[in-house]
């Protein structure tokens, strides 16, 4: 009787447990739906790189703190720095819904009060900072004028009053937006955007309670490019438009051209030089350059120029910045000429060289950005974009350091200047020869390249420091130009091309692989750049740091070859660690399957399984889930995405060979068939799973509108609908754990209701099956190899719902609770891999959309992720 007393009280305290448990679970579900929710700060994401792998397409030091900087990179993420460039920290919300500070367009700093900053990003947000940069809130949204993107509204400048933190100004336009705003001869003010607002600058004096616009009688198409306000007479301004060079002296209310002395008046960039002491204030302008036709030949009109007067008056301090091009043999720069003048003119590039057939003794680039040093007026910068910017042009930056009166070639790498050719003219120019720019992972690429990749940016601290960005590298001088070095990741030691990223990483990461054959070894899937692995530390101080070194990519740009740049995903053979398999879905060798016998040393090519009618730099089609059958290695699978929800690009080619489905060989990889008896008409499929106990047995997740999940027993010969909540539409991803053989599926889509996201899970196989997390779009699911209990997700974005809490999410108690663990992250919204480690139950991983890769450590944890 006693015992059967003890029963019941034990099973009624169980029931009153899981009745708790069960009621937060409710609680926290309805929180994440309707609510912000902080993540759990013991745990903290760590980005490990590689460093920026991408296009910085802006770059702002702080005007007084030359500890402070601040970029923003291309692929939607926004960081900065705070010790000088040492590390860098999103400076985005990692609890929020991903879309804030997304593409940051400028931000300005208060000389008063160094700790208050406002920035502008695309979708026409303005924010506010109090603490030097660390933070932003939104503060004010400009509202869209005309026609364009309701998802953009470009403004392009921001600029606070020098003795009053509440009165700031926004410039309207596109002006900085290298890739589509060209000048030419037929559109000599630009290009207008659908993405921007055009045609006045916005004032506030109550820090953004309210606004006025200002200077809308200059033109309704004005793209304002700077916003200079003089800090010994503020009510003196001067900015710098598409349509010129404009003066106000009573706070920005009336305007006056000031382009006394312009040849052109199509400033391209305006910069100042203040000393504080003597109050000298002087102007410095970049005109764009406007070619002429002479003859067979063409000549050039623009320059450098600098204003003593606010304005009033320029005089020409351009120098001996025009260059011969019949001294620089060095053919792709001719071509780049004729790419450049045919299209000012509006010809194409071979009437250019037809027509204009003399090279100019004495021409120009088309010059974009330009810097004075704050501590040296005669120390100017000058930088051009030849890639984007329709311009051309020996080197990436040119400088003076006598005011204008001679300029040389600061920043030189490429073929050329490493042939050291052309000495004679160089040194009629007293110009230094010879490459001077150290890159981290892309040295072998672009020692072997053209110079052909321009330059995006350009900044200087208050110290004088200078900052570059060539190619997806972002470089700094600190002794005046002599030499350019990287300041993206930290190289393990001299020459070993391991690489621990600072944190500022650009790149579109992708999958990730962890069980390799080798422990210490992590395969990590890359757009842009590659397939990596993680390496040793080589005796880094930092023992929880991650080194990576490239195995495909850039580091086999040479001889005419190249490796592949866009990886989708791998494959390891499951009997030799060192073969490797690899797919890719743009670039260079995409379509093909890859293989490498040694680790990754060399690679070929062992199929061609697409084929497109689009240029090889876009996409082709997203593949994915690449396995190798561990008991029949012949026997290979994977996927093509008919609808692709977390990858850079969708796949844009009319395919000429290959589609959509389940891919299957049974002969390592050289034949392949696709096979997708069963499916769904148009069925996209996302991800494929082996069974872990019978390879025979793969599952398939389908995430179209008609989507499922979707099983085969015969190595994919037939598929089979498996039953599954009727509310769900479309899976996105399988997992199968392989000690409880659990079956968990990823629910949702974009566009889909709130109900019928999340994440079920089966523990008989898919008989039957509970929600163990309710979201509305959730990307991923797995579980850890040591503990099925310790469960990670990926949630997404999902605009109908506005919900608010996109990120990771963590149980540790196989789902009975869940934490999010976002701390760390800039792109919550956007993050496509995560995973437990394999080997260390207190390291987790993941990748995202356009920030690289990051790794975490539970439960305090202080040793290696590779203990």
């Amino acid at each position: 009787m006693r015992n059967i007393k003890l029963f019941i009280v034990t099973a009624l305290f169980a029931f009153q447990v899981n009745a708790q448990e069960s009621k937060a679970q409710k609680k926290f579900f309805k929180e994440i739906k309707t609510e912000k929710v902080i993540s759990d700060t013991s745990v903290v994401w760590k980005n490990f790189g590689p460093g920026m792998s991408g296009y910085n397409e802006e770059f702002w030091c702080h005007p007084t703190d030359p500890n402070v900087m601040f970029m923003g990179p291309d692929m939607h993420v926004s960081y900065g720095s705070w010790d000088n460039g040492k590390s860098w920290h999103t400076i985005k919300d990692s609890d929020g819904d991903g879309t804030d500070m997304e593409r940051v367009l400028d931000i300005d700093f208060s000389t008063q009060n160094p700790d208050f900053g406002v920035a502008i990003e695309r979708a026409g947000g303005v924010y506010t900072s109090k603490d030097r940069g660390r933070n932003w809130q939104e503060v004010y949204k400009i509202p869209r004028v005309g026609k364009g993107s309701k998802y953009t509204n470009a403004h392009t400048q921001v600029a606070i009053h020098p003795k009053d933190d509440k009165t700031w100004f926004i410039g309207a336009g596109d002006f900085w937006n290298v890739k589509n705003n060209h000048r030419s001869l037929a559109k000599p003010h630009g290009i207008k955007n659908q993405r921007a607002s055009y045609g006045y600058i916005l004032k506030t004096t109550n820090a953004g309670k309210t606004w006025k616009k200002i200077a809308t009688n200059i033109s309704e198409d004005l793209d304002v490019g700077r916003i200079i306000i003089n800090p010994k007479n503020p009510k003196h301004m001067v900015i710098a438009t598409s349509h010129g060079l404009f003066i106000s002296d009573n706070g920005g209310d009336d305007w006056k051209k000031g382009n006394k002395g312009l040849p052109n008046d199509l400033p391209r960039d305006l910069s100042s030089y203040y000393n504080k002491q003597t109050g000298e204030f002087v102007l410095y302008l970049v005109e764009q350059t406007v070619y002429e036709k002479t003859g067979n030949s063409t000549t050039a009109k623009g320059g450098v120029y600098k204003s003593v007067d606010g304005g009033e008056s320029w005089s020409n301090i351009t120098g001996n910045l025009f260059i011969n091009l019949n001294k620089i043999n060095f053919y792709p720069e001719a071509d780049r000429y004729y790419n450049t003048i045919a299209y000012w003119f509006g010809i194409n590039k071979k009437q250019a060289k037809n027509t204009l057939k003399e090279l100019p003794t004495a021409t120009m680039p088309v010059f974009n950005r330009m810097v004075v040093n704050p501590t040296n007026k005669n120390e100017i910068y000058l930088v051009f974009n030849k890639k984007h910017d329709k311009s051309f042009g020996p080197g990436d930056a040119f400088k003076t350091e006598d005011g204008g009166k001679t300029w040389i070639v600061c920043a030189r790498q490429g073929k050329y200047w490493l042939s050291k050719k052309d000495k004679a003219y160089w040194a009629s120019r007293n110009n230094p020869i010879g490459a001077n720019v150290d890159f981290a992972h892309l040295q072998v690429s672009m020692d072997n390249g053209i110079e052909r990749s321009g330059n995006r940016m350009l900044a200087i601290n208050a110290k004088g420091d200078v900052f570059i960005g060539i190619d997806q590298q972002t470089l700094r001088s600190n002794d005046g130009g002599k030499l350019w070095k990287q300041v993206d990741d930290f190289e393990t030691s001299p020459g070993s091309n391991k690489w621990i990223g600072r944190g500022d990483s650009d790149l579109p990461g992708r999958y990730m692989l962890h069980e390799t054959g080798i422990k210490g070894r992590r395969l990590l899937a890359s757009g842009e750049h590659g397939l990596w692995q993680t390496t040793d530390l080589d005796g880094w101080p930092d023992k929880q740091a991650v080194a990576v070194e490239q195995i495909d990519g850039q580091v086999h740009d040479h001889d005419g070859m190249h490796g592949q740049h866009s990886t989708s995903t791998m494959a390891v053979h499951p009997n030799d660690p060192n073969t490797i398999y690899s797919l890719a879905w743009r670039q260079e060798h995409r379509g093909k399957l890859r293989r490498t016998q040694d680790g990754g040393k060399t690679w070929e090519n062992i199929a061609t399984i697409f084929e497109g009618d689009n240029p090889s730099y876009r996409g082709l089609l997203t593949q994915y889930s690449l396995t190798i059958d561990s008991k029949e290695p012949k026997n290979m699978y994977f996927c093509t995405v008919l609808k692709p929800i977390s990858e850079v690009g969708d796949g844009s080619a009319k395919l000429t060979k290959g589609g959509f489905g389940f891919y299957r060989s049974f002969d390592g990889g050289y034949t392949w068939e696709l096979s997708n008896k069963g499916f769904h008409p148009k069925a996209s499929v996302r991800r494929i799973k082996l069974d872990p106990k019978n390879p025979s047995i793969i599952y398939a997740a389908l995430n179209d509108n008609n989507g499922g999940l979707y099983k085969s027993t015969d190595k994919g010969s037939n598929w089979e609908k498996v039953k599954i909540p009727s509310e769900i539409k479309a899976v996105n991803n399988v997992f199968i754990d392989k000690n409880n053989h659990n079956l968990y599926i990823a629910t949702g889509r974009k566009n889909g209701t709130y109900e019928e996201g999340g994440v079920w899970r089966s523990t008989n196989n898919g008989k039957s099956w509970e929600q163990i997390f309710k979201a509305p779009f959730v990307w991923q699911v797995e579980t850890s190899p040591l503990d099925e209990d310790l469960i990670v997700i990926s949630v997404a974005s999902h605009y109908p719902t506005k919900f608010k809490n996109p990120g990771i999410y963590l149980s540790k108690n196989g789902a009975k609770s869940w934490i999010k663990i976002n701390k760390g992250l800039g792109q919550p919204n956007k993050m496509v891999d995560v995973k437990p480690d394999p080997y260390n139950k207190n390291v987790l991983w993941s990748a995202a959309w356009g920030s690289g890769w990051f790794i975490t450590y539970l439960n305090g944890s202080t040793d290696s992720w590779l203990k």
